[in-house]
């Protein structure tokens, strides 16, 4: 299935009207967490890459222990989307903000995530994913105690504006951007520097993609491994991380 471009301007434009109403104005819910899923679905995550990514973020979210940290919160509740992006503006939200405060709502959460289409392959523009994300937070219903981009990859960013501006613009705002990084055996035939950059595709997160508040990047050994590299990252993120900032 593809998304027209009519599809991303009305949603863009949806996004941008929701942003225009003032936060007073909309019913807020108080969260612990506001956690926006952010992942890459270029053309190097190919269909069997895809359904292992999207059958470990389902399994992630109901997983026993991610659900222990949420019951264990302040408020008892997270709130958290499902985005995916490829190309400079192939963006799009794949299940909207929904809070998670029991398991019904996780696997709720889950089922959704497992039914979405795939719109998008292209390029990697990790800018847009951030760039995206940070979007849908500043229009969500929630009232917050932390924001938290989580952005998964298999590659450098190669499309659309700098990635770095667009880390240091979320972090301006108050968002901490992580990264779950999934490795390759093998690097890429047609272009090897784009899966393993120098010194790493992990470093190269951690030097031009993560930054904030406690941020940090994980590796997944390939997609086979990231069901449990997305727990462990959830894990992390629910619980909080010291009050140190990354830029």
């Amino acid at each position: 299935m593809t998304v027209s471009k009519r599809d991303v301007l009305i949603g863009a434009a949806a996004i941008a009207t929701m942003a225009s109403v003032p936060r007073q104005a909309r019913a807020v819910e108080p969260v612990d967490l506001l956690l926006a899923l952010s992942a890459d679905v270029s053309r190097s995550v190919d269909d069997e890459k895809f359904k292992l990514q999207r059958e470990g973020y389902a399994n992630a979210i109901a997983d026993p222990r991610v659900m222990g940290l949420i019951k264990g919160g302040r408020h008892q509740r997270i709130a958290i989307n499902l985005i995916e992006w490829a190309d400079a503006g192939a963006a799009s939200v794949m299940v909207p903000w929904t809070t998670i405060g029991d398991e019904a709502q996780a696997n709720a959460f889950s089922s959704q995530v497992r039914a979405a289409p795939r719109y998008f392959r292209g390029r990697t523009s990790i800018s847009t994913g951030i760039d995206y994300a940070l979007s849908t937070m500043n229009s969500a219903p929630y009232a917050p105690e932390r924001r938290v981009i989580d952005i998964s990859g298999d590659g450098t960013h190669n499309s659309g504006r700098s990635v770095t501006l667009a880390r240091d613009e979320a972090i301006a705002q108050g968002v901490t951007v992580n990264g779950i990084v999934i490795l390759s055996a093998v690097p890429l035939p047609f272009n090897p520097a784009h899966t393993h950059p120098p010194g790493g595709l992990l470093k190269y997160f951690e030097d031009n993609v993560v930054g904030g508040v406690g941020a940090f990047a994980l590796a997944a050994d390939g997609f086979a491994d990231f069901g449990q590299a997305i727990i462990q990252k959830l894990i992390k993120e629910i619980a909080g991380v010291p009050e140190t900032a990354r830029a």
